[in-house]
């Protein structure tokens, strides 16, 4: 299970601002019996992930989480990471990385 708030420090922010990232409200990442459902847990898990991949280019979580929040994707029409993932396609943003990580396209 993900925590939110050891999230939240990690990224130094606070869980309002997670819950908002991840396009959920703020009890769904502040009430126990709403932290452990599958839908707020697959949203951390999915931010979790990207965020991992991108941190070694990044270097450190802070600038990951900077670039999933702002970077425009331009096989994407310019859709930031954050707005896929709220939309529910974390996978192509996994994929676009794996694409680029590989020596892809944009």
């Amino acid at each position: 299970m993900i925590s939110p708030t050891l999230l939240a420090g990690l990224l130094r922010t606070h869980k309002k601002e997670v819950a908002e990232t991840l396009g959920l409200a703020v009890d769904a990442i502040s009430r126990k019996e709403r932290i452990r459902s599958a839908m707020t847990q697959t949203r951390l898990r999915e931010m979790v992930e990207i965020l991992n991949k991108v941190e070694p280019l990044m270097g450190s979580p802070i600038t990951a989480y900077a670039w999933y929040r702002s970077e425009p994707l331009p096989s994407f029409g310019g859709i930031t990471p954050e707005h896929l993932v709220k939309e529910g396609r974390a996978e192509d943003v996994r994929r676009y990385l794996d694409r680029m990580m590989s020596g892809g396209y944009t």
